[in-house]
């Protein structure tokens, strides 16, 4: 049996994704053509789902701790206590918690969860699991977005898209349960493609990618949902208004925007429709926008990355937690998680993947690896790294189709843990690559910079604008995250650069 890993078509293209492996690894293990019937909550008619509802419950269950493990749960216990109270009232008035809906939906509890990262994104799980980050609570600008966005999530789960995306695809080896991650990008975008799991763990992950009718049903049942709830429908405008503007910019840490998926620029218009539709349809109380409550609990939430999580600065990677630092081969970008840090070079025919190893010790570690099916070690020895024990174990294995590839790990005792550090190119390229991996590899060592173990991250305050002036005046750009621009600044406030800004209107800036 050989180790599965990816071709070098796969690396070239898809290594972008692989921050995300952790979360994606749950494969359903419901085999090709176990296609059932079942009621959609939403529609109330009966059709074919990919699994049962008490199946996506469970997968929920499971990939929520992987979700949590990955991203982090964001550390501000006011802020999330105010998005599960936005969301419990949207869901109250969602097709989950209706008198007819058959009791098996209307039981199940639902999880809102504020996640510690800098990207844009919302998305939920089957059976309940709704996840927005702290990026995107930044482009929000009121209680009234948020409703809208967390009423579209739960419209994901209640029309059980991701169980519908299932029924109508075929696959060989089971079902990713990644399609409701794949709704990132803040309700739209496909995160899981081809990615590989190192040494054994290889997995080939499918996508079960919303369609474009999910998503604009979705779009419909989250003004609805926000609706029924007090809430001004027509305020999701300005936020995918800002999305637009986000993808315009180019480079930013969002996911690609697919074809399948409403384009944001669109949605900005067909918003405020369905928002007038749907206020003349139901009899809803006034609408609430709610900007004074929703920047009260954005107060002082991190903007931007956060450097106490690792960062990279000319050319080295930084860890002031974890109190170590590597170099940074030239011109390979690196992708940083709380659970991995990945480095990836430049053409994407080569990458490495920092973290932390479960053994006990280097030798454990090596010899657990070495061990692995599939895998032929040819060298394997003890070193030591800038005095740090460690193994250096370098192997070779074959792709599912026939190419030989090489994989270098280093094992590194630190502190109380063994750090690994692989990395993995084709064998024919090994040469080339194999001084970066080295450089890299060898380089780990005792952060004891001050400056870096010290440094913190930047925070959002809002203050209100005390003259009528171009937001531009406001933005001091030495605050700025290193991340960010004055644009990004602007985009997160809903206005322009040059805009004038009214007296007293509240911006959220860097502090």
């Amino acid at each position: 049996m050989t180790t599965s890993f990816p071709t070098r078509r796969a690396l070239a293209q898809r290594l972008h994704v692989w921050a995300l492996v952790p979360i994606l690894l749950l494969v359903l293990t419901v085999g090709a053509g176990c296609v059932s019937t079942g009621t959609n909550p939403v529609s109330g008619n009966t059709r074919a789902y990919g699994y049962s509802w008490q199946e996506e419950v469970k997968l929920g269950t499971k990939a929520d701790e992987q979700i949590q493990s990955q991203y982090g749960v964001y550390d501000g216990e006011g802020l999330q206590e105010y998005v599960d109270e936005v969301a419990q009232e949207v869901l109250a008035e969602s097709h989950m918690r209706r008198p007819d809906t058959p009791e098996r939906f209307r039981d199940t509890e639902f999880e809102f969860r504020v996640l510690d990262s800098p990207i844009i994104n919302a998305f939920a799980l089957p059976g309940g699991y709704v996840y927005v980050t702290r990026g995107l609570m930044a482009h929000l600008n009121n209680e009234a977005q948020l409703a809208m966005v967390l009423g579209h999530e739960i419209g994901h789960v209640a029309a059980r898209h991701s169980s519908q995306q299932a029924a109508r695809q075929k696959f060989t080896q089971g079902l990713l349960l990644g399609g409701a991650v794949a709704g990132q990008a803040a309700l739209g975008g496909n995160v899981a493609e081809n990615v590989m799991g190192i040494g054994g763990q290889a997995a080939q992950l499918f996508s079960l990618s919303y369609s474009r009718d999910n998503e604009r049903e979705s779009d419909r049942l989250g003004v609805e949902y926000a609706i029924r709830a007090g809430y001004d429908g027509a305020e999701g405008a300005a936020f995918f208004e800002s999305l637009d503007r986000v993808r315009e910019q180019g480079g930013q840490s969002i996911p690609t925007w697919q074809s399948t998926h409403p384009d944001p620029g669109a949605r900005k218009q067909t918003i405020p429709e369905l928002a007038q539709t749907w206020q003349q349809k139901v009899d809803a109380p006034a609408r609430t926008i709610g900007q004074d409550a929703y920047y009260g609990a954005l107060e002082n939430v991190v903007l931007g990355k956060n450097p106490r999580q690792g960062f990279a600065e000319d050319g080295v990677f930084y860890h002031p937690e974890l109190e170590f630092r590597f170099s940074i081969p030239s011109r390979w970008t690196v992708q940083n998680q709380p659970k991995q840090v990945a480095l990836v070079q430049p053409d994407q025919s080569a990458y490495m993947i920092f973290s932390v190893s479960d053994a006990e010790s280097p030798t454990a570690a090596a010899r657990e690896f070495a061990g692995q099916e599939g895998l032929t070690v040819l060298d394997r020895q003890g070193t030591s790294v800038n005095g740090n024990d460690a193994r250096r174990v370098l192997a070779e294995g074959t792709t599912q189709e026939g190419e030989v590839v090489r994989l270098l790990t280093y094992f590194i005792a630190y502190g109380d843990s063994v750090y690994q550090f692989r990395g993995l190119t084709a064998g024919d390229q090994y040469s080339a690559y194999r001084p970066d991996f080295e450089q890299s590899m060898t380089s780990f060592a005792r952060l004891t910079d001050a400056e870096k173990l010290n440094r913190q991250p930047t925070r959002l305050t809002i203050r209100p604008a005390r003259r009528a002036e171009p937001f531009r005046s406001f933005v001091d750009a030495d605050a700025l995250p290193s991340d960010m621009t004055e644009e990004d600044l602007a985009i997160i406030n809903q206005l322009e650069v040059d805009q004038t800004v009214p007296v007293d209107r509240p911006l959220k800036l860097p502090n």
